[in-house]
């Protein structure tokens, strides 16, 4: 079906990994994308995804500029 769609083939895990990525990205809680991926501890899901966590820094300094303004 994938050929098909013309999409390349990827494993489950880099799907897993991309709607993880994706959340983040999106502003979603670091709490709610560690139970969504089913891990333990969010130290497990920050130290996984912490390219994302940079960009989620500026978007919050950012804001806290936006409301002190």
């Amino acid at each position: 079906m994938l050929a098909d769609a013309g999409i390349p083939r990827h494993r489950f895990h880099d799907l897993r990994h991309t709607c993880a990525t994706l959340l983040l990205a999106q502003g979603v809680a670091l709490r709610v994308v560690m139970e969504t991926l089913g891990h333990s501890q969010m130290s497990t899901t920050a130290d996984i995804y912490a390219h994302v966590l940079p960009v989620l820094m500026a978007d919050a300094v950012d804001k806290m500029d936006a409301a002190l303004a």
